[in-house]
């Protein structure tokens, strides 16, 4: 089911989630799905949306779905192997649809996480894909990428991306 996404200005956003429990993985489906629904009736509004993380619906959980070739759920991820060499990106958020945000990331780092069979899982990350899960993962500890601006100049409208560098 489609949720209504918390936008900025939110304080429920700034709230650091727990961790997800074991005994919680049946009840996640459901969560995961409307992660799903939200995620992709966001894509076809703004032409964008990769991954969502579940504080972004207003669940207080250590819970990223991300669907880009095939849906993955990152259960309880932790952030490593964070590359010295940094980029910045424009970075754009579903909680503040219509705002870009310059920030600067770690080019390369991992992420290590449970699945939802409860395994423990790693992935290596590069590039978009680094820039990505460490945005969704900022959520998760009540961090948005307006915290992370560049600088004062950092911000700029969507529909203004094409004077951007």
């Amino acid at each position: 089911m489609v949720k209504k996404l918390l936008l900025l200005g939110n304080p429920e956003l700034y709230k650091i989630s727990r961790p997800v429990e074991r005994h919680e993985l049946d009840t996640l489906s459901e969560v995961i799905m409307d992660l799903h629904d939200t995620m992709m009736d966001f894509k076809k509004q703004y032409g964008a949306g990769r991954a969502i993380a579940a504080p972004q619906i207003g669940v207080k959980k250590r819970l990223i779905y991300m669907h880009i070739d095939q849906p993955v759920a990152f259960l309880n991820p932790v952030l490593g192997d964070k590359s010295r060499e940094m980029m910045q990106v424009w970075d754009d958020c579903m909680c503040f649809p219509e705002l870009l945000v310059k920030v600067e990331r770690h080019k390369t780092c991992s992420i290590s996480y449970r699945d939802m069979q409860w395994n423990e899982q790693k992935m290596q990350l590069e590039g978009d894909l680094s820039e990505l899960l460490q945005h969704e993962y900022d959520h998760l500890d009540g961090i948005l990428a307006v915290s992370r601006a560049v600088d004062g100049q950092s911000f700029a409208l969507r529909n203004q991306k094409a004077f951007l560098e």
